[in-house]
């Protein structure tokens, strides 16, 4: 059984008075039976990796190198060192304004792996490749280019976050949530056998929100969220970690 998995990503909100909602969260999830993730900017990663007890911290990105001049960046080894366990990889936001490309992806999910870090790696289409129909294309090219090979179930998590759904309140139906997710699956299967990808765990993100996450989570393979602006607020992620942990 994949153990399921909520995962908020603060993008570049929040500073130090903020981690008062990671106190509230804590203390509203005693006894929830599902992986809660929380990807804060790396400005307060190390101060809430100090006080999520019971909540798995993660960064946002993370360069392909282990060190050296690039100004600016912070290595896998250096979010380990501030606490993390996670990286989100390859989310769009980055794709489109610093210009990732899938073997950018691919070369910072290896530095992130040889460091120990679970890998949440982002594929997903713009608007204009939906309407045109390229949806299972795009992932397709996104899942060869940016995941190498030797993934684990352990340290590998796929999501799914159509660009034209961040944000912006649209949510594309659900019988094409579970048909994507579905071709992920088999995506994986085909190229690293059945095993790894039963156990690898995909997520849905895209104007994820307490209104909508339980019948989201009841579609097949889907196993959690990664959800942005509603994880910002405990009021807003405790229900949805909660429709998760009923699904």
């Amino acid at each position: 059984m994949r153990r399921k998995l909520a995962a908020g990503n603060w993008k570049m909100n929040g500073l130090a008075a903020d981690l008062a909602q990671i106190d509230m969260l804590v203390a509203a999830l005693p006894s929830c039976d599902v992986d809660v993730l929380i990807c804060p900017p790396t400005t307060l990663l190390e101060r809430m990796s100090r006080r999520a007890t019971g909540i798995f911290t993660g960064a946002q990105d993370c360069h392909a190198a282990t060190n050296g001049a690039h100004t600016g960046d912070v290595s896998a080894a250096m979010l380990v060192d501030a606490g993390a366990s996670h990286v989100i990889l390859g989310h769009s936001e980055r794709r489109a304004d610093h210009g990732e490309t899938d073997a950018a992806v691919c070369a910072k999910l290896l530095a992130a792996w040889a460091a120990d870090l679970v890998a949440v790696v982002c594929v997903g289409e713009t608007q204009a490749q939906y309407e045109s129909g390229e949806t299972l294309d795009v992932i397709r090219r996104q899942l060869a280019g940016s995941i190498p090979d030797g993934p684990t179930s352990a340290r590998l998590v796929v999501a799914y976050e159509p660009v034209w759904a961040i944000g912006t309140g649209l949510v594309p139906s659900l019988a094409e949530i579970g048909a994507v997710h579905g071709f992920i699956r088999a995506e994986l299967a085909a190229r690293f056998g059945e095993r790894t990808a039963q156990g690898v765990r995909l997520l849905y993100g895209g104007s994820v929100k307490p209104g909508n996450a339980a019948q989201i989570f009841a579609v097949a393979d889907v196993d959690g969220a990664l959800v942005g602006g509603a994880s910002l607020k405990a009021d807003d992620f405790v229900p949805i970690v909660t429709a998760l942990n009923a699904a």
